[in-house]
C-alpha cells in the first residue's frame, strides 16, 4: 500500500476528487495518509477531517526560509513514511532539495494542456484568464511529475476540454476541473500506485 500525501492551499476540490475515488476503491493499492495545507483555515482541512485523513498546516511564514520550509515538509513526509506526493492546488514553491529527494514522486495537476499557459505566475484563475484573452478553442489540464522547473516535469496524462463562447475563466476553470482534473489527477495516482508508471529520459512510460 503506498502512503499518499495531498498538499493544499484552499478549497481542496481535487483533493476531494482523490478521496472520493479512493473511497469508491478506485485507488486499491495507495491511501491518502496526510493532507498538509500552507494556510490555516483551508476549506480542505475540513475535507481531510471529514475523511478521518490527519491533516496537518505548515505555513511559509513561520520558517526562516524557503530551503527551512521544504527541509522541515521533507522530515515530516519521512516520518510519515510518504511514498508519492501529490500537490493538489498547493501554492507555496517548494526548494529543489524537496524535488530531488522526491524525484518522479511528486505529481501535480496544472489547469492547461502544458506547454500552453505554464510556468512562473500560471497559476488558477489567472491559467484561465490567459486562455481566454488568447482565444483558444480548447484548453484542459495536464497531470505531470514535478521537477526543478515549475510545470516542467515529465508529463503523465492530459485531456483537452473544449472553450465554449461567452465563457468566463471561472466558468471554463468549472469545466475544466470536471472534465478533466477530477478524472486524470486520480488515475494517475492510482497507476502510479500500481506500479505502472516509469520515467526514463525525461519521459513517462506507462505499463500495462
Amino acid at each position: 500500500m503506498v502512503n499518499i500525501a495531498v498538499l493544499v492551499s484552499g478549497g481542496g476540490t481535487n483533493l476531494q476528487a482523490i478521496l472520493d475515488a479512493q473511497a469508491r476503491g478506485e485507488i486499491p493499492n495507495g491511501r491518502v495518509c496526510a493532507v498538509v495545507s500552507s494556510k490555516e483555515g483551508a476549506y480542505a482541512l475540513e475535507r481531510a477531517q471529514k475523511a478521518n485523513v490527519p491533516a496537518f498546516v505548515m505555513r511559509r511564514k513561520d520558517y526562516a526560509s524557503g530551503q527551512a520550509y521544504a527541509d522541515a515538509l521533507e522530515a515530516l513526509l519521512r516520518e510519515l513514511d510518504v511514498q508519492l506526493v501529490v500537490l493538489a492546488g498547493f501554492m507555496t514553491v517548494l526548494a529543489e532539495s524537496f524535488c530531488h529527494a522526491f524525484e518522479n514522486r511528486i505529481i501535480n495537476v496544472h489547469p492547461a494542456l502544458i506547454p500552453s499557459f505554464c510556468g512562473d505566475g500560471f497559476y488558477g484563475l489567472r491559467v484561465h484568464e490567459a486562455a481566454l484573452a488568447k482565444g483558444v478553442k480548447v484548453s484542459g489540464a495536464t497531470v505531470h511529475f514535478v521537477n526543478a522547473v515549475t510545470d516542467g516535469g515529465p508529463i503523465i496524462a492530459q485531456k483537452a476540454v473544449e472553450v465554449c463562447e461567452g465563457d468566463t475563466p471561472e466558468r471554463l476553470q468549472k469545466r475544466i476541473m470536471e472534465q478533466a482534473e477530477w478524472k486524470l489527477l486520480p488515475q494517475a495516482i492510482s497507476d502510479f500506485c500500481d506500479g505502472k508508471l516509469s520515467v526514463v529520459d525525461g519521459i513517462v512510460h506507462h505499463k500495462e
